[in-house]
């Protein structure tokens, strides 16, 4: 379990600023169940996702680079959380996989020119002798504006998108995994977006900017 405990690249849980925050968030149990639920609350709301602020500048995918931003998507949020549970003594690693997104708004839809979401995170948390996926991508305000239920963890089921919203339309669907990582496996990371998404690699491409919140807003 060493490699799943100890600090990595993007999984920086030796960041001063990640030590404080986990500290603040991990709650006053002993319980390591208890401590990856409270941490997993605060990364998926203390950190508003946007997918806007995607970039190929690698070292936006640390841990500490969306903590220290306080908005992010599901891979740096997922990192964060396996770098807050690490502070705190637990083994945490993160999982991609392409997942096919029914409610993303046009804009997004537009930008990627797909429905499908490749290399979507999650976090892997080792408690009670067992690894248990985390998704604290969407936060609670996010959720609220979408009509989707927030997703929750109790430390002890898989939690992963909700296939429904309130409304039972089709949410989310896992289409591929890839996989799990001690840390940000860059070169698959890149290499896969590439592939699924090339016009967001061309040197003359447009930079991308928006907010999820104010397009869900609308």
């Amino acid at each position: 379990m060493l490699e799943y405990l100890k600090p990595g690249r993007f999984i920086d849980s030796d960041h001063p600023a990640l030590v404080e925050f986990a500290e603040k968030f991990r709650g006053t149990s002993r319980d390591p169940r208890e401590q990856a639920i409270s941490l997993y609350c605060a990364v998926r709301d203390e950190i508003r996702y946007n997918p806007y602020v995607f970039s190929l500048d690698a070292e936006t995918l640390k841990a500490s680079y969306a903590l220290q931003a306080a908005e992010s998507y599901c891979v740096p949020k997922a990192a964060l959380l396996a770098a807050c549970a690490r502070h705190c003594g637990i083994p945490a690693r993160i999982g991609l996989a392409d997942v096919r997104n029914h409610l993303a708004t046009p804009r997004l839809l537009e930008m990627l020119r797909s429905d499908v979401f490749a290399m979507h995170g999650y976090t892997e948390l080792y408690l009670n002798e067992r690894w248990v996926k985390a998704t604290p991508a969407f936060n609670l305000a996010l959720c609220e504006l979408l009509k989707v239920t927030a997703l929750e963890f109790d430390g002890i089921h898989d939690s992963v998108f909700q296939p429904y919203n309130e409304h039972g339309q089709q949410h989310m669907e896992y289409l591929r995994s890839h996989g799990h990582f001690a840390d940000v496996p860059v070169p698959l990371f890149f290499g896969h977006l590439q592939q699924c998404y090339p016009h967001l690699f061309n040197d003359d491409a447009p930079p991308v900017v928006g907010d999820m919140h104010r397009e869900a807003e609308g």
